[in-house]
């Protein structure tokens, strides 16, 4: 006997009668990672049933077929449940996307369908070959708006890295693809554009207040070119501590930690969304620094998978990304987030914000020190303060300045025990943490078998095994 599920997810969907919200949620299935539909039963999970005549589900598969493009064929099975019959439509996903309903393309999120933009539509024909914006020609440009000096001075910047180059900067263009049929690619373009345009506009501030602005620049110059312009722009305005160590020579130590700064605006450049008319945006503040991007995280990749590295990854700009790769500007892909991570715990400072906002995504550093590290420093603060005032009083206070990871913890699991539907955000908001914050606390409450997950990120709940 088959058991029907008990309730809707990312692959399963109730409906109590054949109708065109199944071919929608069919060919929103097919766009994601497939699915099964149970027409028969209610959004509850209650068990409706259907009469099914001789010639029904063959009726029904010739209109999924002759109202989808390309045309999809479910596998269906008829199951019975509480002595009612329910049919079962099961199709898989689909290997060249997007499959459309009445020239409408719709995608699985969670236990609902979602319309996809015209933007979302050629992105996902796009990874579907394996391909990306960047690689197809820029119908606006020519040969003529790059420069070939920019062009040899990337093929020696990639010489010095070890690599054997023989090729001049048309030949090169070519092996790269970034030249097709004399025509320069988008990411060609972006790379090694003559002149400042507008494509690639990054705006600059440094601010008082949220308001109040003392210091303003803008690059719309070349994106290689804007690596080390934005970079420059953030170290004129933040602190740089002079540490003499008795040594011949001083060490300089940043406000942040520039390698991680370095990985946070490459990705920012390597991972825009350039068709947006939107601009990039840093605004550096005394005690922390925003960096704005067009371009959201792909649907499939939540913060938390981003932070523990459980993803794919897919660079919204293929081509550019594999250029920074041969320039060593990227390291490896998908690692970038947890070497950002690691380095801000190593520098003693908070974890970054990482979040989606608006059409984009924002990364927000902070100069503050980490909860951790504020742990640690109370346990030294304990051991050497019991030395000169007496074991109890020194281990008191470094608990008590060590505590605020713990009740963090202890809040989030008391909040999931009485709401098992709470959200990240919501956590957020009555914590008052970051969501970032929250992400890295559940991670760890998770490792130590403390909680659970039941069930997907949306539509799931919490578990909470133990306090």
């Amino acid at each position: 006997m088959v058991r029907l599920p008990n309730k809707e997810s990312q692959t399963v969907e109730f409906k109590t009668s054949f109708d065109k919200n199944v071919i929608e949620t069919l060919v929103a299935f097919s766009n994601a990672k497939g699915g099964t539909v149970y027409v028969g039963v209610a959004d509850d999970g209650s068990i409706k049933g259907i009469d099914v005549g001789k010639e029904t589900i063959n009726q029904w598969i010739n209109e999924i077929k002759n109202k989808t493009v390309p045309c999809l064929i479910p596998d269906f099975e008829i199951i019975s449940a509480k002595k009612k019959t329910v049919a079962a439509l099961t199709i898989s996903e689909y290997p060249i996307k997007p499959v459309a309903f009445k020239g409408r393309f719709y995608k699985r999120a969670g236990h609902s369908n979602h319309v996809l933009s015209a933007s979302d539509v050629v992105n996902l024909y796009l990874q579907t070959i394996n391909s990306s914006w960047d690689a197809y020609p820029d119908p606006l440009h020519t040969l003529d708006d790059i420069s070939l000096d920019k062009v040899q001075s990337a093929i020696e910047r990639i010489k010095n890295n070890g690599m054997t180059i023989n090729e001049n900067p048309l030949s090169f263009l070519m092996k790269y693809n970034l030249l097709r049929d004399n025509q320069i690619t988008n990411a060609g373009y972006l790379m090694f554009k003559k002149s400042d345009s507008a494509e690639t506009t990054i705006e600059l501030g440094m601010f008082q207040t949220e308001i109040i602005i003392k210091d303003t620049a803008r690059t719309k110059s070349d994106i290689i070119a804007q690596v080390d312009e934005i970079l420059d722009f953030v170290k004129k305005h933040i602190n740089k501590e002079i540490i003499f160590t008795g040594a011949a020579q001083s060490v300089q130590k940043w406000q942040y930690p520039m390698e991680a700064i370095r990985e946070i605006v490459i990705n920012m450049i390597v991972h825009r969304d350039y068709r947006s008319a939107s601009d990039s945006i840093v605004k550096i503040f005394n005690n922390k620094i925003e960096f704005y991007n067009p371009g959201r995280l792909p649907e499939n990749i939540s913060i938390e998978d981003l932070l523990s590295g459980n993803y794919r990854s897919t660079p919204r700009n293929k081509m550019v990304a594999d250029f920074f790769k041969e320039m060593e500007l990227i390291e490896k892909y998908g690692s970038g987030i947890r070497r950002i991570v690691d380095e801000f715990a190593e520098y003693g400072l908070a974890q970054p914000d990482f979040k989606n906002i608006s059409d984009g995504f924002m990364v927000t550093t902070y100069a503050s020190v980490s909860e951790d590290v504020t742990e640690k420093v109370g346990e030294k603060l304990g051991e050497k303060l019991g030395e000169k005032l007496g074991e109890k009083l020194g281990e008191k206070l470094g608990e008590k300045l060590g505590e605020k990871l713990g009740e963090n913890q202890k809040k989030i699991i008391d909040l999931m025990q009485t709401h098992v539907f709470i959200t990240i955000p919501e956590l957020s908001e009555q914590i008052k943490i970051s969501e970032t914050a929250i992400q890295n606390n559940i991670a760890k409450l998770k490792a130590r078998g403390l909680i659970e997950r039941i069930g997907p990120d949306k539509g799931g709940y919490w578990k909470v095994n133990e306090v």
